[in-house]
């Protein structure tokens, strides 16, 4: 008569950064294949940043003015930034709804009797976000161009724009991850990483110049991480507007430098929150 024991996995022999490196890329690839398989995820990621730029470019654009100018090609130009750093924090919710999938299925119960790094699983994850949300951003800005959208600098500094804006998606990729490790059903993933990201979109210089908002909602925009962000890529795009005033406060002065400071520690306050979450929850 023989008895069955549980064991736990053995780690696989090697440098441990390099297994750790390798078991993500893995689990990352296994997860592009899954979006590949189902491509309505990318389509419906794609609508609503669409109907965005849509809506504030011919309904509302008219009715806003930034700077000195009332035209509506300056609105168009302003307004693209928010447009893009509002679509990259949003994967913030598939994120999360897809780990808490993961979870829920069982499937990274298999995860752990593998020998592979704990913290790949996420890190995985979060890689896989991260393709997806650069391929969205990627369309978003070929829509943006059909509807008039102009860059006024070198290619370098549109690309660097572009670099910050996947940092900032990277860096809330982390947030749902924890989110999704927190909750019992994609569905409270879904709701529970979207729910706070509205007022952190909306109080912020995204859609209006933070500087004709109330002043206690406008110190919040002002160090707002989203809005870090914005104002470096409108500085790199060229896309601040005629007789724009910039706010005195340091990450609008200085906004490439606040939002690299905002994303790393971003990435290294929930990075670690989410593993020691994952280990806690699998244990």
């Amino acid at each position: 008569m023989s008895a069955v024991t549980d064991t736990a996995p053995v780690a696989a022999p090697g440098n441990p950064v390099v297994r750790s490196v390798r078991d993500s890329l893995v689990v990352a690839r296994r997860n592009l294949i899954r979006m590949g398989r189902i491509p309505e995820m990318l389509i419906f990621g794609l609508i609503q940043p669409i109907m965005f730029v849509v809506l504030f470019t011919y309904v509302f654009g008219g009715s806003i003015q930034v700077g000195s100018s009332n035209s509506t090609q300056a609105y168009r130009e302003f307004l693209m930034a928010g447009i893009f750093a509002q679509t990259v924090t949003f994967a913030t919710a598939g994120a999360g709804a897809g780990i808490a999938d993961d979870m829920h299925k069982g499937l990274i119960d298999r995860f752990r009797s593998l020998p592979m790094a704990r913290g790949a699983v996420l890190t995985g994850r979060t890689l896989a976000d991260l393709v997806q949300t650069a391929l969205t951003l990627l369309v978003l800005a070929v829509v943006a161009v059909l509807v008039g959208w102009r860059t006024h600098e070198n290619f370098g500094k549109v690309l660097a724009g572009f670099a910050l804006f996947l940092l900032l998606g990277y860096a809330f990729s982390w947030i749902g991850a924890l989110i999704g490790l927190s909750v019992r059903t994609p569905e409270a993933a879904t709701s529970g990483g979207l729910i706070w990201l509205f007022p952190l979109t909306f109080i912020s210089n995204a859609f209006v110049d933070a500087n004709q908002m109330p002043a206690f909602l406008r110190h919040i925009a002002e160090w707002n991480p989203f809005s870090a962000t914005v104002q470096a890529c409108r500085e790199l795009f060229g896309n601040l507007p005629p007789g724009f005033r910039t706010p005195d406060a340091w990450p609008m002065q200085h906004p490439v430098l606040a939002s690299l400071i905002w994303s790393v520690v971003i990435i290294l306050v929930f990075r670690t929150l989410a593993v020691r979450k994952y280990r806690s929850a699998t244990a």
